[in-house]
């Protein structure tokens, strides 16, 4: 199954709650990792864009990311190659990473910003019996307020 029809279809079972993420990678910050919280739900990070800072310098810049969705031994797979005068932003569209999730500017001075949504699913079966117990709760009050 692909992980776009498996999110499409973990979207139908499950309430998504997204945030606006992002990072900057520089010579001084060549990594940044994305973690999920130790909350029992399932997290997935949504890359949407990577490009350069307006002061890039015209050179080659290389984006890798090592995450759960790699194979084999974690070594960072090159995920964009950037430069200025040619290419200096892309656009991605379902690039859905399960965290933790650790994005390296692999050459480069950068500055390179990643952005896209932090997204957690939450499991509509835990809300609905809370919903339930209220409908039961109000009849009950309901039934209270007619006999008095």
């Amino acid at each position: 199954m692909s992980s776009s029809s498996r999110f499409s279809r973990l979207l139908s079972e499950e309430r998504p709650v997204a945030a606006l993420w992002g990072c900057q990678l520089t010579t001084g910050t060549r990594s940044c990792v994305v973690k999920e919280d130790d909350d029992f739900l399932e997290h997935l990070v949504l890359l949407r864009t990577i490009c350069l800072g307006a002061d890039a310098r015209d050179e080659l810049h290389v984006v890798a990311v090592d995450s759960k969705n790699t194979y084999g031994d974690h070594k960072p797979v090159p995920i964009a190659a950037l430069r200025s005068s040619v290419l200096p932003m892309i656009s991605l569209k379902g690039l859905e990473l399960v965290p933790p999730v650790t994005f390296v500017l692999k050459c480069g001075a950068g500055p390179v910003y990643l952005s896209g949504q932090h997204v957690t699913l939450e499991d509509d079966a835990l809300s609905e019996p809370h919903k339930e117990e209220l409908s039961e709760e109000e009849a009950g009050d309901e039934d209270d307020g007619g006999a008095a």
